[in-house]
């Protein structure tokens, strides 16, 4: 699995996420629950990866879509 996304904005979560469904590449929020140690303050990113065999096509897609300055760095 490889990061593409990590953010505490879950608006952009749900943005990424709803993209990555309509181009039918997998993905997996992490950390999504973790707000209920932090108490709903936000405080810790949820990430989004992507199998590594979808991990270039996601990029792109997230590229176009004008989400670039959100990437992770390409290990």
């Amino acid at each position: 699995m490889r990061e593409l996304v990590r953010t505490n904005d879950i608006v952009l979560v749900s943005a990424i996420g709803a993209l990555l469904d309509g181009a039918h590449i997998h993905h997996l929020v992490l950390d999504q629950n973790m707000s209920i140690i932090e108490g709903s303050l936000g405080i810790l990113p949820r990430r989004i990866l992507v199998h590594e065999d979808d991990a270039l096509a996601a990029r792109k897609l997230l590229t176009e879509a004008g989400l670039s300055h959100e990437l992770r760095g390409d290990d």
